[in-house]
């Protein structure tokens, strides 16, 4: 199995609904995202897919979240606004737009701080 990786950055702000801390408040992060995909065979090109092509669909992903106050995306209306489920809603926004790329799995990790983060994977 061949395994291609991306990273990109984002910056934006989110609270934890019924928690008790200091994320309870409105708070930001600079998040860091790393993006695996993976595939048995190689494409025409010899590749998973290209590096470029990957991070600028990871980008346009991306640009719903940057500078953004998380919470209010219709996405995190019921859902909490974790690393967890940050990393399942970019996961499931680009595996709409990597659908041609016969890819066979997909994975996201989040970086909420440089020392933790939290993936997600189908």
């Amino acid at each position: 199995m061949y395994e291609i990786y991306v990273e990109t950055n984002f910056s934006a702000a989110h609270w934890l609904k019924n928690y008790r801390g200091k994320c309870e408040k409105l708070h930001g992060h600079n998040w860091k995202v790393g993006v695996s995909v993976w595939r048995s065979g190689l494409n025409s090109q010899d590749m998973v897919i290209d590096f470029v092509e990957l991070k600028n669909i990871l980008n346009k992903v991306i640009s719903k979240l940057d500078h953004k106050c998380i919470n209010s995306l219709p996405y995190f209306r019921k859902k909490q606004t974790t690393a967890e489920n940050i990393a399942q809603f970019i996961h499931l926004n680009l595996t709409k737009l990597l659908q041609k790329y016969k890819l066979e799995k997909i994975k996201v990790i989040v970086w909420e701080t440089p020392i933790q983060y939290a993936s997600y994977e189908r």
